[in-house]
């Protein structure tokens, strides 16, 4: 929907890392669950994209465990959550690899999640950014850490749109959940 200023409408792409996850002896990388730091982060994670007002229209997911759990435990804080569609191409992606998954999505969605590894995640953060507020862009510089979110705004007809250096990372935070 475009605004009264005929501009492009104002899009979102939030990124997701997953929560931490464990390392089982003999169990491939894909493969891994989370952690028990991980299955309380991503819970906290949920509520922290509620909190921001950044509830996403649609969450792209890697296939991976560990990601689909933090989606699984995140989207639970919600009352309805939005579609997800695990992609296997988000799994281990590069910044490119990354950028074409998102250039597929529907022009109806205004909000996407995106949720993945690094280094994939930190390095399109940092090449869709041409600037950030605050000190955002550093702190995605020093340490892109599990659970962390950052989100990015940007102006676009469609996802194809979205370009290295056309978005504006608006927020980066870190949720951590509660020890019991």
């Amino acid at each position: 929907m475009n605004d009264r200023t005929g501009a492009h409408p104002l899009r979102r792409l939030v990124v997701l890392r997953h929560a931490k996850s464990a390392w089982p002896v003999d169990v491939a990388d894909h493969e891994r669950p989370l952690a028990p730091r991980g299955r309380r982060d991503a819970p906290a994670a949920g509520r922290a994209l509620a909190e921001a007002d950044c509830l996403p229209d649609l969450a792209l997911c890697s296939t991976a465990v560990r990601a689909r759990q933090t989606w699984d435990l995140a989207a639970a804080q919600w009352g309805t959550p939005p579609p997800v569609r695990n992609d296997r191409r988000l799994y281990a992606a590069s910044p490119a690899g990354l950028l074409a998954v998102v250039h597929e999505v529907p022009a109806e969605v205004e909000t996407l999640l995106l949720i993945g590894h690094n280094p994939g995640l930190e390095e399109l953060v940092l090449a869709l950014a041409d600037d950030g507020l605050d000190d955002t862009l550093e702190r995605v510089r020093t340490k892109f850490p599990t659970s962390a979110i950052a989100a990015l705004s940007w102006r676009g007809t469609t996802w194809r749109d979205l370009v290295p250096g056309g978005a504006l990372l608006t927020s980066v935070t870190v949720p951590r959940g509660a020890k019991t």
